[in-house]
Formats: structure tokens, sequence, C-alpha cells
């Protein structure tokens, strides 16, 4: 039994060239033990839409400019998006939890919930299982204060909606327990949130930021930047002489909204702009991100930066910016001065004299670039870039940029000394190729209906009777690309198991992105009443019936006709969404939550889980 535990828990220790592989939603995590940064996991998404999910863990010395692969058979599954923490006792540890994971075409995804300590000291791995525990989540953070480990927020997408969360998680790593913090209805605290800062102090945990989003009835939902600023007041308490110890609870929190000025600086409204401790000057420091503006449902406007902020804590908190410094001149003597004074001045009558002899030439003048200006070193502007300060230094490594309808994943990796804040040091440059000539392919609507078919759409209820009472069949978003699924649908009826097994078949095409319009348009969502399916696809079942008819199609009769095809579709599709209704049960979506997503249409269910700015 020992060797087969010494066995599993064997690590390989590999040196290794520069940074890990291009990947983003990683975490760069300062070791609490020493000198080090650890690097945990990541995705990347290829240009041929394929996803690759990692879960190498790989050590970097600052001092040596090295990094290091450590490779154990007992380690967490590939996954981004999730969150570490760490603790300086016993050596050294490194917490995480949770996380998502998608398959190489993305036909298959879900988020994780699993808990796992690693050993600085020996490398290795250990799960977690306890009883009671957060729900699985990506998006969230996690922070350490004293012996525990604070959790907050994140996001689930089970495939029709993405549900934000704002419960709050202790665990106690002396008693190894989970426990969820319950706050009253009529106390403050932070609303729903993913991808936000939390950063641990002396007294408690600030928390800045994040991405949400709004779900309006019958609308799509729209994505919202968050800037505000929480304080998470933490303080141990020890029972009173005498009393009970046994459902004693020593940790009391309660948060604070912090206020900001109006008249102090503050930086622009933004999302995935990440923050980490700098713990020797008590600041949290800012670097990226990204502006978004929603223009319609076709087409964003986004802004991305690659400016450096700092947020102070201490007293009611406040933002600096962090603006690198341009050198100093040498100072010039007397003389100098003189002899600069005379060049300028002999310099203007030469000027004056040409251009009295030249006055319709104008010569160019080349400007000279300032080799010594800071800025020139500035990272390019990105958002969910990893962030670790050590000691006084700053480390900056990949992060997302984009470019037009282009989603460049960053492998550049930058140091910056935070005392002098004179430039930044390229420790790998990037060797991503970015399309200056890519601009955004924005769709745009063709209104070209004319007021006969306004007429006919307006006078469809007196038409056509349609249930606006059918049953809600919940589940993930439909499609009928997989023939399988389709034909075996009714003959699975009978067949639990196979029912079942084709449910899961259809949530995975369901998620492919790369179905044709005409497969997404008839297939219906689940949520969807027959009359809401009819409503979003009529153009498209008109067109078929009018296919089928020919020239002896007319208003009326092909309008029924259409409706007697999506009936049809709609029917064909019952058992597998209810089959499906009852697995997103069980993952605890509601009703509500089902008709929001349907009447957000497909766009509103297509890759939810990357969304998370």
């Amino acid at each position: 039994m020992r060797k087969e535990w010494e066995d599993a828990h064997s690590v390989t220790e590999e040196l290794v060239e520069g940074p890990p592989s291009r990947r983003a939603n990683a975490t760069l995590t300062a070791c609490p033990s020493g000198q080090y940064l650890w690097s945990i996991g990541g995705e990347f998404f290829s240009d041929d839409k394929k996803a690759y999910f990692y879960n190498d863990v790989f050590r970097y010395n600052p001092e040596k400019d090295e990094w290091r692969k450590y490779v154990s058979k007992v380690c967490p599954g590939p996954r981004s998006a999730h969150a570490i923490a760490t603790s300086p006792s016993a050596g050294g540890k490194l917490w995480l939890f949770g996380g998502e994971f998608s398959s190489l075409h993305q036909n298959t995804f879900h988020h994780y919930r699993d808990f796992w300590c690693f050993d600085i000291t020996s490398r290795t791995w250990e799960r977690l299982d306890t009883k009671e525990r957060p729900s699985a989540r990506s998006g969230h953070r996690m922070a350490s204060w004293k012996h525990y480990i604070v959790l907050y927020g994140g996001f689930y997408d089970p495939g029709i909606t993405t549900r934000y969360l704002s419960d709050l998680w202790v665990f106690d790593t002396q008693a190894y327990k989970w426990r969820e913090i319950k706050f009253g209805v009529n106390e403050q605290r932070p609303s729903a949130r993913s991808g936000f800062s939390f950063l641990s102090t002396p007294d408690g945990i600030v928390l800045h930021g994040g991405y949400c989003k709004e779900y309006a009835k019958g609308k799509r939902p729209v994505g919202v930047m968050l800037n505000d600023t929480w304080f998470l007041n933490m303080t141990i308490q020890t029972p009173a002489e005498g009393a009970s110890t046994k459902n004693f609870e020593p940790l009391k929190v309660k948060w604070e909204k912090k206020k900001q000025a109006s008249t102090s600086y503050a930086p622009a409204a933004r999302s995935g702009a990440t923050m980490t401790l700098w713990a020797n000057r008590g600041m949290g420091v800012q670097f990226g991100g990204v502006t978004d503006e929603d223009v319609n449902e076709e087409s964003m406007k986004s802004v991305f930066w690659n400016d450096l902020n700092g947020y102070i804590w201490t007293a009611k908190g406040r933002w600096v910016s962090l603006v690198l410094k341009r050198p100093k001149k040498a100072k010039q003597g007397k003389k100098q001065k003189k002899v600069v004074q005379q060049q300028q001045r002999r310099g203007d009558e030469h000027e004056d004299q040409d251009d009295e002899e030249n006055e319709h030439v104008a010569a160019p003048i080349a400007e000279e670039v300032d080799l010594d200006d800071p800025s020139l070193t500035v990272p390019i502007p990105r958002y969910n870039a990893m962030l670790a300060v050590l000691k006084n230094t700053l480390y900056i490594y990949g992060g997302i940029f984009e470019r037009g309808s282009r989603e460049y994943t960053l492998d550049d990796f930058y140091s910056l000394d935070l005392d002098k804040l004179d430039r930044y040091a390229c420790l790998k440059p990037s060797g991503i190729v970015i399309d200056e000539n890519d601009e955004s392919s924005e769709d745009e609507d063709d209104d070209d209906d004319d007021d006969e078919d306004e007429d006919e759409d307006d006078n469809m209820d007196d038409d056509i009777e349609m249930d606006d009472q059918a049953p809600v069949d919940q589940g993930y978003t439909g499609s009928d690309e997989d023939e399988a699924v389709e034909g075996e649908a009714e003959e699975a009826v009978d067949d639990p198991s196979s029912l079942r097994t084709q449910a899961t078949q259809f949530m995975g095409v369901a998620r492919d992105n790369t179905r044709s319009a005409e497969d997404i348009v008839s297939t219906p969502l689940p949520g969807e009443t027959l009359a809401m399916f009819y409503a979003r696809s009529r153009e498209h079942w008109a067109q078929v019936a009018h296919t089928k008819r020919g020239n002896d199609s007319r208003g009326k009769e092909l309008r029924r006709d259409g409706f007697a095809l999506a009936s049809e579709r709609y029917a064909e599709y019952k058992p597998l969404l209810k089959e499906v209704e009852k697995i997103l049960a069980e993952a605890g979506l509601d009703e509500d939550e089902m008709r929001r997503s349907a009447a957000a249409g497909p766009s509103g269910a297509t890759q939810q889980s990357r969304n998370r700015r």
C-alpha cells in the first residue's frame, strides 16, 4: 500500500524554456514561503474553434529567470477560471477550488466543485472532500485571512443562462471545515458577480468591481461592469467566561461599502481588470481591463486598457494613478547653458532667413523618438492579465486582446519595479502577430419587411390559435444537427436510460457554435412554449411551406402550413426537452430562468461560460 501511494504521489520536475504556453484564465500566485511565482491551469481557444484546458503546475524563479514544471499523477483535472489562495504554514500551501472544463470540440462542458491543497515543500496535491462545501462555479475569488480561506461569488452556467452568485464561504484550515456565512435580509452586501478583485488585508478583505449579466423579461442579457468597492470586516471573538463553546462561532464578519468621493481620482469603469496585493505598501495594484458598450444586439464597442492604478484600503480607501516616471536628465552647467542658448539663437536666425527665401516651400520635420521615454515599455492593452507581486516587483503574464472579430491570447511576460516605476522590463516578448487591418465585421440588420408582412404578423392571433399555456420544456439549447438524436427521440421515450443518453448528447450538440443559422432557428429552445418557438422561427417555417406549396401559396394558408410544420418540430423534440428539464432541475435551474433564457433566443445560450469579462 505504501508503494502504491508513493507511485501515485510521485512528482517529476522539469526545467522548461520560458513561461507556460499562451493561455487565459490561469492563476499566477506569489509563493507564501519563498520568492517564487506559481502558475496553474488555464485555457486556450484556437482559431479553428478548439478548446485546450490545462492542469500543469509551473514555478518561476526571478533570481535565476527560470521556469520549472511539476507533474504528478494525483492532481486536479484540467481547468480554467478557478481560484487559489495561499497560506504560509508548514512550508506553504496553495488552496484551489472550482473552475470549469470544456472538451476539445466544446460539446462537453462542466463546472468543478472540488477542493485541493498543494504542498509547496513536497510538490504534491491532496484532494479535500468535505460534506459541506460551496457549489460548482467559475470566476469566483478566494483570499486567505489568518487561518481562514474566504470564497465569494462566481457564476454557474448549466447551458441556458449564466447564474451569478453572491454567497460567502469560509474554510477553516485548522478544523478542515467549510461554513457558509449567512446574512440578514436588511444587511448590506455586494451583489452577485464574477471576475472581481479580492484582496486580503490585516483587518479583512477588499472586494472591487467584477462583471455580471442583467436578465430582463423578454430582452436579451446585457453585460454589466461593476465599479463598486466593499470591505469585509473580519474579527475573531472569544467566548464569554463560563459560556458554552458547543455552537460558538469565533469568526465574525460584516460587509461595509466603501464610498468614493466624487472629486477624487478613480479609474474608468471596466471589467477584466486584474488586481493583485502589494503587501509592503498596503495597496492593491490594478492593470488593464476592458470597457464594453453595447451598441445594439449585433455589435459591441470595446476600449482596452493598459494603465496601472493602485487602491489604498486604509481609512475610507482611495485610488492613485501609478504613472511611469521619466528619467531625470543630467544638469547642465552655466557654460553649457550659455552655449546651448547661443546655438538656439543662431538656429532661429537661420530659420528666419530660410523662411524669407523659401516662403512657399514647407520642409518636413522629422520627429525624434525619445528612447528613454518609459511609455514605450508599457505592455499593449489587455484584459484578464495574470498579475502577482513579489516584494516590490510586479509581474504580468499574458491576457486577452481583441481587434475586430478576432481574439488574441497573449503570451508575453513583464516585470516592473513598483518602488521606482521607471520602466517595464520585457522578460519574454510576445510571439503573437496582431493584424492591424482586422476590423470588426458587424452584421447590419436589413429591415426589408413590407407593410403587408407586418400586417400579417399583427393579425397572427386571428389566423392561428396558439397554446400560450403549453408546458415549459426546460433544458439546454436544442439542435437537430445530430441525426441520431433527432431520429431516435420518440423511440427512446419508453426507455429511461436511453432517453437520458439522448438528452446528454442533445446538450452536447447544443453547445456547438458552428451550426448553421437554419439549424439554430429551426430547433426549439428549452423554456420555449410553442407560441414562443413559432414567433422566433416563423419566417423559416413560412419559407419551408412556400417551397413545398410552390406558387400556389397564399398568406393565410402559408402561415397555417408554417405553424403546422413548427408544431411538428416542437412535438418531435418534446421528449428530449423534458428529459433535459429533469437534468437541469437537478442542477438547480428554476422555471423563471428557463423562460428568460428562451426569451433571449439562441444567441443568449452560446459560449456563456467564456463571457466573464
